[in-house]
């Protein structure tokens, strides 16, 4: 991603000056034009973190030590499936370990690895907040309880059948 490719629309300028008029100070919106930037781009590279530097008028630092810090920052692009296993301690004991390895052999990836064709990016995250239906696999953000091998070959099966018609 080159530094001219990375700016934000006259739209979302625009929605980020709204924003920033309802904090105290813009560094208050930084997640949110983080989350912005991360949807627009689909994940934050050195140029996009200036340019969220530059329109909220922070030092890059202060940018940089809020991506690194919370795991729902990517730096790094991903598949176009991201899928997301909890493996906190509900989800772990419920197979939510086994889950991944089963996915990340099914893909042929590591962890925080994207498959060749682009499609998959499997990660762990720390806590989905759905303890009940254990384990959660996010994909794309949507919550996925009481996910299976069987479910998720399933799923990964028809996300490859879907993109080999694009």
């Amino acid at each position: 991603m080159s530094a001219e490719s990375v700016r934000f629309s006259d739209e979302r300028l625009a929605e980020i000056e709204a924003l920033v008029k309802r904090y105290p100070s813009p560094q208050s919106a930084l997640m949110p034009v983080l989350y912005m930037a991360q949807e627009d781009f689909g994940y934050l590279s050195m140029d996009a973190q200036q340019m969220v530097a530059d329109v909220l008028g922070l030092r890059l630092m202060q940018v940089r030590e809020v991506v690194t810090f919370y795991t729902m920052f990517r730096e790094q692009p991903c598949g176009t499936y991201l899928l997301e296993v909890c493996t906190n301690a509900g989800c772990m004991l419920n197979g939510a370990n086994e889950l991944v390895s089963h996915m990340c052999d099914t893909l042929g990836i590591s962890v925080g690895e994207t498959t060749s064709d682009g499609l998959f990016t499997v990660t762990e995250v720390e806590c989905a907040g759905a303890c009940g239906g254990a384990p959660v696999v996010q994909v794309n953000n949507i919550y996925h309880e009481k996910a299976t091998p069987e479910t998720m070959d399933a799923f990964i099966v028809k996300a490859r059948s879907e993109g080999a018609g694009k």
